[in-house]
């Protein structure tokens, strides 16, 4: 009996300790619910950052605005430190911020670096938008906010 409680005891303190090591594993995995799909590191930060998608979208009058905040709903939520990680070509790994820009896309849009800030963000879509013949055609939501 007295080597019962004492394995139980063992059991419940190794999985008090490991608990602890696998929340803070799955918290920075998710880079702090940044990255719902898991990613391996966290361009954006750990933070969420919440922004008004017509606010942003307004900053720019030359797209639809309908169509943009539906962009920006279907792709980040709202959320500005929103990242995804793909699988496959190391070029087109990430899809940061607002509007989601792929890494592809970085190096001619922001000097190589990762578009976090809303405004980097935004002057990033602005030209994959014009890249995509002035449309929102680039994005793979673009179906859902009838803007393809």
């Amino acid at each position: 009996m007295f080597l019962v409680k004492v394995l139980a005891v063992a059991s419940s303190l190794f999985a008090a300790a490991t608990a602890g090591d696998f929340n803070s594993t799955v918290s920075s995995t998710t880079c702090g619910g940044n990255c719902p799909g898991g990613c391996d590191s966290c361009p954006c930060g750990t933070s969420s950052n919440y922004q008004d998608a017509a606010t942003w979208c307004a900053k720019y009058s030359g797209w639809n605005q309908q169509q943009c905040q539906c962009i920006i709903s279907h792709e980040s939520g709202g959320n500005a430190n929103a990242v995804n990680q793909n699988s496959g070509s190391a070029s087109y790994k990430w899809d940061v911020g607002l509007w989601q820009v792929n890494s592809f896309n970085w190096d001619a849009c922001n000097g190589g670096n990762a578009p976090c800030d809303s405004n980097q963000n935004l002057n990033c879509a602005i030209q994959v938008w014009k890249w995509g013949g002035n449309s929102f055609s680039l994005w793979s939501t673009c179906g859902s906010c009838g803007a393809c």
